[in-house]
């Protein structure tokens, strides 16, 4: 697939997801065989007032090329002079727009999946974001705002009028948050109504999930979310089932060590000693699910405050 003038041969996309997907895990992510990642969101607003920690967020690495940026906001004007700064930056490759979002700290303020319930606006912010940058936007949201108000059919052909290059879409309403089957379905007929593309997005967790959903909703792409958390392997093993149909093991518990240190590491390289190993805490428990032993190594990963409290807790993972 393409998305302007980037070819993907086996899209399979890290998905945005808050306090996840910074710097050090979109690298994992791409030394994976991940082609394309995506931000934290950013605010539209944070970018304009030069806030320090959303500026912070704008900072990207050569490793982790090609990668989305994306923004979210409800005011034309504000998300296109921020669009504008981040193009100004050079610090991203494609522009993203959050329309998913289901967070009540982001919806009260009419953005996120908040938009979905206000088309005309929302047609206004894409088409002001296409407008103010050279680069490719795209726009990730979900079908609705709840069951009563399934409006995908209709946001995806305003994006596509808006001009946007490709919709990824998570197969819930906001009011499902995480719960429940996506729906599939209903992905594959927006796509079937589009000329762009679409990124299906909704519980991939394996390759026998990868085939369905292509199988359902005829997608060029998927974006993988919270299947990834703690398990960056998943693109490598995702990759090579559409390279060769092979399926590839999950990592060893030498493998694991290996990638918390080195998350870890970069961790600590980009946002300090003190604020690094508190972040690593919540990873080093998603790498370890499902391992002998996990319970107690959760609770001793949650209080590492250093590097080497997290090499003595690695040691006791057999």
């Amino acid at each position: 697939m393409r998305i302007g003038d980037f070819e993907f041969a086996y899209p399979v996309f890290l998905a945005p997801m808050a306090g996840v997907t910074d710097t050090p895990y979109r690298i994992l992510a791409r030394e994976m065989g991940c082609p394309l990642v995506y931000s934290e969101m950013v605010s539209d607003k944070g970018i304009n007032y030069r806030n320090e920690h959303t500026l912070n967020m704008l900072k990207t690495e050569p490793e982790e090329r090609p990668m989305a940026m994306q923004l979210f906001g409800a005011e034309a004007d504000s998300v296109a002079r921020a669009a504008e700064y981040v193009a100004g930056l050079g610090c991203a490759d494609i522009l993203d727009f959050n329309m998913g979002c289901p967070a009540p700290k982001v919806v009260k303020n009419h953005e996120g999946s908040a938009m979905l319930k206000n088309p005309e606006n929302a047609y206004r912010v894409l088409k002001a974001l296409v407008a103010a940058v050279d680069m490719p936007v795209t726009v990730k949201m979900r079908i609705g705002w709840d069951d009563q108000h399934i409006n995908i059919m209709e946001m995806a052909q305003l994006a596509q009028e808006a001009g946007v290059a490709a919709i990824a879409i998570h197969g819930r309403t906001r009011e499902q948050f995480y719960r429940d089957q996506a729906d599939w379905g209903i992905i594959g007929k927006v796509r079937a109504s589009l000329r762009i593309p679409v990124i299906a997005n909704g519980d991939v967790r394996n390759v026998q999930d990868l085939a369905k959903i292509r199988q359902v909703t005829g997608c060029e792409a998927v974006m993988v979310g919270r299947a990834a958390q703690g398990n960056p392997w998943i693109f490598r093993q995702l990759t090579e089932y559409l390279k060769t149909g092979a399926v590839l093991p999950g990592p060893t518990i030498e493998e694991r060590k290996e990638v918390i240190i080195r998350h870890l590491d970069m961790l600590l390289k980009f946002k300090g000693d003190y604020i690094g190993p508190r972040e690593m805490r919540k990873h080093a428990t998603w790498y370890i699910k499902g391992i002998k032993g996990s319970a107690e190594l959760r609770c001793l990963f949650n209080q590492a405050v250093c590097r080497d409290d997290f090499l003595r807790i690695l040691d006791k993972m057999k």
